[in-house]
């Protein structure tokens, strides 16, 4: 998994303060470990919408003025419910050996027998959350969709993880994360042949 650097500035948290960062375009955050104190900081928006949106997860150096480097990972990202716009973040700091649980984007290889016949192939579950070691954390998780037919779906619990010694997803196994659809013309033509059958 790829190291980004990511310049932050610690900040004093006071009255109306976000909303001042905020139409500067700076983005207030947080970074926290266990056992220890929350440290609040200020992020530039523009450098911080293009690690939120990236198609791969990241671990994150945040680098401080004093050229101090925190290793950590986004944890939680705060939209607003209008513009979309980041309006804070949560980092969540670790060490070398700490096991981690960290949202991880899926990938699809392969060609999808269901589309080949017509289906749209449809990813329900952009990102999955997966626990183990930072070193062991892939960029995305890849799920092979080349058996997958029309109307069905690979759910968590289909997803062989052989090729991630010591991961685990923490999803629900049932949740479906990728599935094949019927094309409008193969669904109205299925309806049309039962509804003759039922008659």
């Amino acid at each position: 998994m790829e190291t980004i650097v990511l310049g932050v500035e610690p900040r004093v948290i006071k009255k109306k303060e976000a909303e001042k960062l905020r139409k500067n375009g700076i983005v207030p955050a947080v970074i926290y470990h266990k056992g220890e104190q929350t440290i609040p900081v200020s992020i530039n928006e523009i450098a911080l919408k293009k690690l939120v949106h990236s198609a791969e997860s990241h671990i994150i150096d945040l680098q401080f003025p004093d050229g101090k480097i925190k290793r950590s990972f986004i944890k939680q990202v705060q939209f607003h419910p209008v513009t979309d716009r980041i309006i804070h973040t949560d980092f969540q700091l670790f060490s070398a050996d700490e096991i981690i649980e960290l949202e991880v984007p899926v990938a699809m290889a392969g060609d999808s027998i269901g589309v080949e016949k017509g289906g749209k192939l449809l990813i329900i579950r952009h990102a999955l959350t997966i626990k183990g070691k930072p070193e062991d954390m892939p960029d995305h998780l890849i799920v092979d969709v080349t058996k997958l037919e029309i109307g069905h779906t690979i759910h968590v619990k289909e997803i062989p993880m052989e090729a991630y010694t010591g991961l685990t997803i923490m999803d629900d196994p049932d949740t479906p994360v990728i599935t094949v659809l019927a094309s409008k013309k193969e669904a109205d033509a299925t309806a049309e042949a039962e509804e003759s059958t039922a008659s």
